[in-house]
């Protein structure tokens, strides 16, 4: 099972990438977790830009996300919102074949931030994503150091790390064996 992991933060020492990165390490047996890098390279979403001026970045994104069985994504709240380069991205998959009822799992890495979960919720439900409430995790890493290595380390992170993403595998097999 392949699942292609999207940040919304761009970053370097980003919590939201190294929860995500972390996650790559965490997965069950059977289970790959990949990190989509490009979301920097995509350009402003123009509908003009579809079809065959599609770029080239948005492409390749969307095969990505065609060739997945899931979705894990991660981002930040800025002012209260989804932070635009995540909206962006999401914007390009909208007019696309490859993303409507693909499974998605949401990380929050910040108990407060509330406000641009639920709007990401929101758009992702408006664009046809199989929202797997039960992987929706929200970790404590706002105002803390941590990055890929001690998440994994410390279990109180880990440990409910490697729970949402195994019941997110088991539901993605769940919907496999129901085709």
């Amino acid at each position: 099972m392949k699942i292609i992991a999207i940040s919304g933060s761009l970053r370097a020492g980003s919590g939201n990438t190294a929860v995500l990165r972390a996650a790559t390490r965490l997965a069950p047996a059977g289970v790959s977790i990949e990190l989509f890098d490009g979301i920097a390279d995509l350009p402003f979403f123009n509908p003009d830009d579809e079809g065959e001026r599609l770029p080239a970045s948005v492409g390749a994104m969307r095969d990505v996300i065609g060739s997945a069985d899931g979705l894990l994504i991660s981002s930040p709240e800025y002012a209260r919102g989804v932070a635009g380069v995540m909206k962006n991205a999401l914007d390009w998959l909208v007019g696309s074949f490859e993303f409507p009822n693909k499974p998605v799992a949401l990380i929050n890495t910040s108990p407060r931030a509330t406000h641009a979960l639920a709007a990401l919720t929101l758009t992702l439900e408006t664009m046809s994503a199989r929202l797997v409430p039960d992987a929706f995790l929200t970790l404590p890493l706002l105002g803390t150091v941590n990055d890929e290595e001690s998440i994994v380390a410390n279990a109180d992170l880990a440990e409910p790390l490697r729970q949402a993403i195994s019941r997110f595998a088991a539901e993605i097999e769940a919907l496999h064996q129901a085709r």
